[in-house]
């Protein structure tokens, strides 16, 4: 199929963007995105690069093991021809599965023939093989980095791209801006923190979470059966980070328990259970 699909690595965006911004990387809290425009930045670099229409953009980011998706997340989710790919961010900050998703994804769709063309905005190297085998198929891959892309790329993949290519300065200024410091100290503290939350009864902390949950989540909750129901590993994770912070402690086993029990029963219910 004649069409370009584009690969973007949020992680790469994010960090070498404010060091193109700032001088140096600053910390993800403190940047905001303008994904409109970032957007129509990465369909004109591709229409540029391979003056081929538009497949779609595949969005790679990590979301929080325990808070799930950002509203940041969820307002990329909803662009016009924007697909939204997550991994996980472990508890020490760190995202795990983005690569290989990026990587899956370029073979995936070369071996089926779903694109001619890809524009990759990554530095990373572990990116290799989804390139290379990407081109074995006939693709050709154009490499999109922020300056100085030299020095925030891999060798490897300037030297195996089809084409490189770069965004300066002006073309980020466009899509990212900083948000000072203060802006964020002059933001009331997290609901979690308070102590009128932590006080609450376990079985409403545990409704409040299912609440918060999609309706897709919470199908997938109520939907499980059996004596010793088994929920979902990206849900449980979020669950007991959840009722483990509001609660100010570590949680033993029999608590795990009873929250998983809690939050099947009012996915099923709609009501806290006692």
């Amino acid at each position: 199929m004649d069409r370009v699909a584009i690969f973007v690595d949020a992680g790469y965006l994010f960090a070498q963007g404010s060091a193109a911004i700032m001088g140096s990387r600053q910390p993800r809290r403190l940047v905001d995105l303008d994904i409109a425009t970032t957007v129509a930045e990465l369909r004109a670099t591709a229409d540029r690069v391979s003056g081929l229409p538009l497949l779609r953009v595949y969005w790679y980011d990590g979301a929080s093991a325990y808070r799930g998706r950002t509203e940041e997340h969820n307002r990329i989710a909803q662009v016009p021809d924007v697909k939204l790919r997550l991994g996980i961010v472990n508890s020490a900050g760190e995202q795990k599965g983005v690569d290989s998703l990026i990587v899956t994804d370029m073979i995936d769709l070369a071996r089926n023939k779903a694109m001619a063309d890809a524009l990759l905005l990554s530095g990373d190297g572990d990116l290799l093989p989804g390139l290379v085998i990407a081109q074995s198929f006939g693709v050709r891959v154009h490499l999109l980095g922020i300056e100085p892309s030299r020095a925030s790329q891999s060798p490897q993949l300037l030297d195996e791209a089809d084409t490189t290519a770069e965004w300066g300065r002006e073309v980020v200024t466009r899509i990212l801006s900083f948000r000072p410091p203060e802006t964020m100290s002059a933001l009331p503290p997290p609901v979690a923190a308070t102590a009128p939350v932590a006080a609450r009864p376990l079985p409403a902390i545990v409704a409040d979470f299912v609440e918060s949950l999609t309706p897709e989540d919470r199908a997938r909750i109520a939907a499980l059966d059996g004596p010793s129901p088994v929920v979902p590993r990206d849900i449980d994770c979020r669950l007991l980070g959840t009722c483990g912070k509001l609660l100010g402690r570590d949680l033993d086993a029999d608590e795990k328990r009873t929250m998983r029990r809690l939050a099947i029963q009012h996915a099923r219910t709609g009501e806290p259970a006692l």
